[in-house]
């Protein structure tokens, strides 16, 4: 169906990024899966070519885009070449946010340039092992000290963070009766001491993308290193949200449109009882009811979108953009491995490694459960 998001240059992008994939990532893939990371020089190159500063201004060496329409169309390139880069994503879609919105300008000065350029990597440490989708929960403090802030605390499941230069962590600055007052976000640097990476996990999917726990042991950092107001964080962490939950959908679709186009591939090779598998009128209804649910939930997104890129889109709303594209991508990407038969279950099969990288949207970001709550609230219930 047409969409009124692109337009020519968008166009020119995707087949500049689509080649650059083509060429620097998908010969790595088998080695960084092994190695449960993507090679830090991957980054550099990602950043040469302007992938990375997308909305980052000009005058730092960014692309000086407004619109999130560019973000998504790196996604689904990356997604059509089966390669969730989670890490990428949250460089550009979540994290580099934090900085336009909340750095002061000496602190835009300070960062924002290597941020594009892809010379330090950044991720952002909100999770920890008894507070995910409960922000209210982080119990990682940081202490006032003079000038300084100590920060004590552990944080798991950080998207990139094992290749991070930088990395943003959400701590408690002040003791509230309201568990959402009293948190700050602070910029700490590799090799700060007391801040280790204390392991790479291992996941169920997306094994080319580092996610990393991470350890605090009276890390000192300055007051020039918080974004923003001390004690706002909760405020900002709500307001950022949304464009992160939109990213999520959208690598959703992409997903979910990339194991419909493999399937369609399949079935019109597979011969099944002296048939071409896609002669089955079971196969046929399955792959027009997989399309159906992508057009409803691309158009969808589209919508969304728009309104993110008008300043617009709501918490609410975000959250039901993402909780139904979450969603359809599980089922989707289930029905299409189903027609695969046995294959479908062996890794060597980029259908089983999408149908392990796609259990992680309705999770990260914020739980399809907590979506519900948000949705529920706006309604009045």
């Amino acid at each position: 169906m047409r969409t009124s998001l692109y337009g020519q240059e968008h166009e020119q992008f995707r087949a500049t990024v689509r080649a650059f994939i083509q060429r620097e990532a998908v010969p790595n893939v088998a080695r960084w899966e092994d190695q449960r990371r993507v090679d830090i020089d991957f980054y550099r190159k990602a950043g040469e070519l302007g992938i990375l500063g997308l909305q980052v201004p000009e005058a730092y060496g960014g692309g000086g885009q407004t619109s999130f329409t560019y973000n998504l169309v790196v996604a689904e390139e990356m997604i059509a070449a089966h390669l969730a880069l989670s890490p990428i994503r949250v460089h550009i879609d979540v994290v580099i946010p934090y900085f336009l919105s909340y750095a002061a300008p000496r602190q835009k000065d300070r960062w924002l340039g290597s941020l594009a350029s892809g010379d330090t990597m950044a991720s952002i440490a909100m999770s920890e092992p008894e507070a995910g989708s409960d922000i209210g929960g982080i119990k990682t403090t940081a202490r006032r000290d003079g000038e300084n802030f100590v920060i004590n605390g552990a944080k798991t499941f950080i998207t990139g963070g094992i290749n991070a230069g930088l990395v943003i962590v959400v701590a408690r600055t002040s003791l509230s009766e309201d568990r959402r007052n009293g948190l700050s976000l602070f910029v700490v640097q590799d090799g700060t001491l007391g801040y280790t990476k204390t392991r790479n996990l291992n996941k169920l999917g997306m094994h080319y993308a580092d996610t990393a726990e991470l350890s605090f042991a009276d890390v000192v950092v300055n007051a020039d290193d918080m974004l923003g107001e001390e004690g706002r964080a909760f405020e900002y962490l709500t307001s950022n949200l949304a464009q992160e939950r939109i990213s999520v959908a959208a690598g959703s679709v992409a997903m979910a449109k990339t194991a419909l186009r493999d399937t369609i591939e399949y079935v019109r090779q597979r011969e099944v009882f002296g048939r071409q598998l896609s002669q089955f009128q079971n196969t046929k209804f399955v792959l027009a009811a997989v399309s159906a649910e992508i057009e409803a939930a691309d158009s969808l997104l589209q919508r969304a979108v728009a309104e993110l890129d008008a300043g617009e889109l709501s918490g609410a709303d975000a959250a039901r953009v993402k909780l139904f594209c979450s969603e359809m991508q599980a089922r989707a990407v289930d029905s299409c491995l189903q027609l695969f038969g046995g294959y479908g279950y062996m890794l060597e099969y980029p259908i089983a490694k999408m149908y392990a990288d796609a259990r992680v949207s309705r999770i990260y970001g914020g739980s399809s459960e907590i979506m519900k709550t948000i949705i529920a609230k706006s309604m009045g219930l």
